[in-house]
């Protein structure tokens, strides 16, 4: 799928799709020996897309997604403790950007008289929404859904949604900003910014060293192309994730916030996986960092 400018997508499509492969980690991580999570939506959201025609993981991209599943595992857990910690420290209003399968609305304990905004493409909303009805889920606390591409005025949607820019919130971008040209990036956390009052964090999944490197991306490729040859498929052309990416420079967000008076605190996804007891290996671990950004002026 050729990214555009103003591209959208339902759930088994272009970016959309990314949010089921997500699911389906996070489906086998719940049924692993030792879990770091357990989420019983993801297997409802899977089987929910199945029966709609979504094919399964091909057998190379399921063991791309095994490949990695120590840093998907570790990466939601991160996002679980950074809400988690939020609404100990009193934060009662979130916010999930683009969105896509979270189920956290639904399986996090949340303090009372909290509310949890998500912003997505309407489709993706819409799918999510459909299948834990259907399943009779019901959030563990106020939930709102706020149908809008962030490319668009999202801020004017969420405030009209009910968000109370003064309020402190608990803002995510969680496997988000690959899929963001380099200038939309940009403009997403200014409207953070302008929209968060004292004692907001940011928790954000962002890029490391390299992440854009031409090597590293042939790299991944490869990785790609061997597991395709190992799983009988021929076809090179097949998708990769990274072509649905903006490959271009980025503002570090290390020194964004922190020249705008935010509190930062940054640990690299090999450092976090050490710390789940997770194996570490360079060819697959992604180069990403995981930041959290608390506003205390």
């Amino acid at each position: 799928m050729t990214r555009t400018d103003d591209d959208s997508w339902d759930i088994t499509e272009g970016v959309g799709a990314t949010a089921l492969g997500v699911a389906w980690a996070r489906s086998q991580e719940s049924a692993s020996e030792c879990p770091l999570f357990t989420d019983p939506f993801a297997e409802m959201f899977v089987e929910e897309a199945v029966a709609r025609g979504w094919p399964l993981p091909q057998r190379h991209i399921a063991e791309r997604i095994r490949s990695i599943g120590g840093y998907a595992a570790s990466r939601t857990k991160w996002f679980d403790e950074f809400f988690i910690a939020a609404g100990a420290g009193g934060i009662e209003q979130a916010v999930i950007l683009a969105a896509g399968l979270d189920a956290r609305a639904w399986r996090l304990p949340w303090i009372d008289g909290s509310v949890v905004y998500e912003i997505d493409q309407p489709k993706v909303l819409a799918f999510k929404a459909e299948t834990l009805r259907g399943r009779g889920a019901e959030p563990a606390t106020r939930y709102v859904t706020v149908p809008v591409d962030l490319r668009q005025d999202w801020p004017k949607a969420l405030r009209e949604a009910g968000f109370d820019p003064g309020e402190p919130t608990a803002w995510a971008a969680e496997g988000l900003l690959p899929y963001l040209p380099a200038e939309g990036q940009d403009l997403l956390f200014e409207r953070i910014a302008e929209l968060s009052a004292t004692g907001s964090r940011v928790g954000v999944e962002s890029f490391g060293s390299g992440f854009f490197n031409e090597d590293y991306l042939a790299s991944r490729r490869e990785q790609m192309r061997k597991l395709r040859e190992e799983a009988g498929i021929e076809d090179d052309d097949a998708p990769d994730v990274a072509d649905l990416w903006y490959v271009e420079d980025r503002t570090d967000l290390n020194d964004w916030f922190t020249e705008r008076g935010w509190e930062v605190s940054v640990i690299d996804a090999a450092d976090l996986m050490t710390r789940y007891n997770r194996d570490v290996d360079e060819d697959t671990t992604p180069r990403t960092v995981f930041l959290e950004a608390k506003l205390t002026r």
